[in-house]
């Protein structure tokens, strides 16, 4: 437990397309609301990285943002020491590439990765845009989740990683053929990402509170949210109907240099 929650937004400047900077809105909104105070440490890419963190927060980017956050994750023994001391991390699309084992950029060179997951990821031959929805595994009790892909890589997960859910709409890590092997996201100790943006989130409120639950040790009460209640079934709605299907995210103009 935590007397107050000690928030690390990791190169924003570098890792945080497609509005994933809004994930640290949600998370400071939802501890507040539940008297949970927070702070939020944003670290560029010239500054030190914290050690004492409850949450480690990654978002998308493009190549050379990811070679850069990638570099300066595996030298920081804060970091690292953190992270093998319990502290939980959130990483999106890019984030999640670079936090596995390796991940090809679109030069087709392979980088080293982190090593906090047991996943590689390798270019994808057609780019993964569109709507997406998953079901929840490992036991999560959670709806479904909601949200969007734009990202040329697949990611194949190893033993030690077991996916966040499985698609029936859309993409995912996108390994195994143009479909994809219908699995979205991974989880390993206290490190979970995703290919999801939205900002994902505010659209899946239930993985906010995981995370929360994470970096606090806290069983959290659930909070009443309309008007994301309301956002969730309109997204939901719109993926189901067809108009973003995996079929018209697969031929879609593919686009470089980002995840």
């Amino acid at each position: 437990m935590v007397s107050c929650l000690r928030l690390v937004h990791l190169f924003p400047v570098l890792m945080g397309t497609y509005g994933d900077g809004g994930n640290l809105d949600v998370l400071t909104y939802r501890a507040r609301a539940r008297g949970i105070d927070s702070e939020v440490i944003t670290v560029g890419p010239e500054d030190a990285i914290p050690g004492q963190a409850d949450l480690y927060v990654l978002g998308g980017g493009e190549d050379g943002g990811q070679l850069v956050a990638a570099q300066r994750l595996r030298e920081s023994d804060a970091f690292t020491q953190a992270c093998a001391a319990g502290a939980a991390v959130f990483a999106v699309c890019a984030g999640f590439q670079i936090l596995g084992q390796s991940f090809e950029v679109a030069d087709g060179q392979i980088q080293p990765g982190v090593g906090l997951l047991d996943a590689v990821t390798r270019r994808r031959q057609q780019r993964a845009v569109g709507e997406v929805i998953a079901q929840p595994l490992g036991g999560l009790d959670w709806p479904y989740l909601t949200g969007y892909e734009n990202h040329g890589g697949g990611t194949t997960l190893g033993e030690a990683a077991a996916p966040l859910a499985k698609v029936t709409c859309g993409i995912g890590n996108g390994a195994g053929g143009p479909q994809g092997d219908g699995l979205e996201g991974a989880i390993q100790g206290n490190v979970l990402a995703t290919y999801l943006h939205g900002p994902v989130l505010a659209r899946n409120p239930a993985l906010a509170d995981y995370l929360l639950g994470k970096a606090t040790g806290q069983q959290l009460a659930p909070l009443a949210a309309p008007l994301v209640d309301q956002l969730r079934a309109e997204r939901l709605a719109y993926a189901q109907s067809g108009k973003l299907s995996a079929e018209a995210a697969s031929t879609a103009r593919p686009r470089r240099r980002r995840g």
